[in-house]
């Protein structure tokens, strides 16, 4: 289940969809594949509109009892 995401639109397709405002993700390789731990772009609303950045992610860890 680590590779359940990929990148499959152009860094402008995905500013268009989301009518972002602010693009701080750099240029952006084609990602085949998303996987934890690495930084994958995200979309998420910031003061002044919507901004396209990077960020990493991973899988919630189970608390041990």
């Amino acid at each position: 289940m680590c590779n359940l995401y990929s990148m499959t639109k152009g860094q402008a397709a995905i500013r268009d969809l989301f009518k972002v405002i602010k693009d701080s993700a750099g240029n952006l390789p084609s990602m085949p594949g998303i996987f934890p731990d690495y930084p994958a772009p995200i979309v998420r609303n910031a003061d002044g509109g919507r901004e396209l950045a990077l960020a990493r992610w991973a899988c919630r860890r189970r608390r041990r009892r």
